[in-house]
């Protein structure tokens, strides 16, 4: 997810109602339930505060486990100018995760900037190299950032191979160009035996920003199957303004469970609570961008993401991931890691706490 240059789309508005996706006899259960919080420690390095839903100031880790969540997400970038969130500061918030008894999934963007389907930038240090070194790479990295985490004894429970990689990583190498899917697979071998050779227990996800089509779905992890390459969970992006419906949510998730065999999680997802703009940085969804007569509301924020969740529930999947709810408006945390100071946030009308950092007292992770 890069917040500020994605192409909105804005999709008609609906009426469904979770009854598009009724539970089957047995619905599973959200066995992961969890928050990206990227950006969390620049807040909190920057002295931000964050409330309860009584008002009172509390640790936001602890907040988030009182609304349910017991997973946390970390991305990480190989060089990124500002610091964050490079290899020393996710070694340092995974301290903090972990401490909190919360689960840890790391996700590789392997750049050292946003990488999502629009872009896959190489880090500045792997740009000149060949597949072959980019192979090397990959497993090398993934590979020191695992054993790192496990010799703090933070050891990752899951990790993401690549970030919302729908064409590839890497470009241009690890591009799938012409449906060859060759390539890109190299890496994926090498990101996955790095990771089971940090610890064979750490479940490695493949991630695209495929929810909104079944066929594109297909296309890519067939694909990566065809090429030999092996994955423990099927990760899907889903931004019900970019996305679509959550009938065709619950058909590509029954899809993906069953034509691969393996858990579904999504790995992104957000609505908004407000249709204002915290700084001189555009929101990234506006808040007129609504998904089934929703409105842009605290009310609102936390229907759609219960929404999301009884979809994913209900078609099998195990998971659901909330994409940065802890990224308020606070000045210094900008989205740009090369001006992280200069820029603002994107993100402040789609985070689940309001811009004085008070979590909407609505939210709810539910098994």
């Amino acid at each position: 997810m890069k917040p500020s240059l994605r192409a909105l789309v804005t999709t008609a508005v609906l009426a469904v109602t979770v009854a598009i996706t009724p539970a089957p006899a047995q619905a599973a259960s959200l066995t992961m339930l969890g928050a990206d919080v990227s950006t969390l420690q620049r807040t909190l390095d920057l002295g931000g505060k964050y409330y309860n839903a009584s008002g009172a100031q509390a640790d936001p880790y602890d907040i988030l486990k009182t609304a349910g969540v017991n997973y946390a997400r970390l991305r990480i970038w190989n060089n990124p100018a500002s610091g964050y969130n490079n290899k020393a500061k996710v070694l340092q918030q995974a301290r903090a995760i972990k401490a909190k008894g919360l689960k840890l999934m790391i996700d590789f963007h392997y750049s050292d900037t946003w990488a999502d389907p629009g872009k896959q930038y190489p880090p500045a240090a792997w740009a000149s190299h060949s597949l072959t070194q980019l192979q090397s790479d990959v497993y090398n990295y993934t590979y020191d950032v695992c054993t790192a985490l496990k010799s703090q004894g933070t050891t990752p429970d899951s990790v993401q191979i690549g970030n919302e990689i729908n064409v590839g990583m890497l470009w241009p190498r690890g591009q799938v160009v012409n449906s060859n899917f060759a390539p890109l697979a190299s890496l994926l071998k090498q990101g996955y035996n790095a990771t089971k050779a940090c610890n064979s227990g750490t479940q490695v996800l493949i991630h695209t920003a495929d929810a909104d089509s079944m066929t594109n779905a297909r296309w890519f992890y067939d694909g990566i199957r065809a090429a030999g390459v092996t994955w423990d969970i099927t990760a899907l992006s889903y931004y019900c303004m970019w996305h679509g419906t959550l009938a065709n949510l619950y058909n590509v998730i029954t899809d993906m469970r069953n034509r691969y065999g393996k858990p579904v999680v999504i790995a992104e997802t957000a609505y908004q609570f407000t249709s204002a703009d915290a700084d001189s940085t555009a929101n990234s969804i506006p808040g007129t961008v609504l998904c089934d007569n929703i409105p842009s509301s605290w009310a609102g924020q936390a229907q759609q993401f219960s929404w999301v969740q009884n979809t994913a529930r209900n078609a099998g999947a195990v998971g659901v991931f909330y994409w940065e709810p802890t990224w308020y408006a606070i000045k210094g945390n900008g989205w740009d890691p090369a001006n992280i100071n200069g820029t603002g946030d994107g993100w402040d009308n789609m985070a689940v706490f309001d811009w004085t950092g008070r979590v909407n007292p609505n939210i709810r992770w539910t098994p």
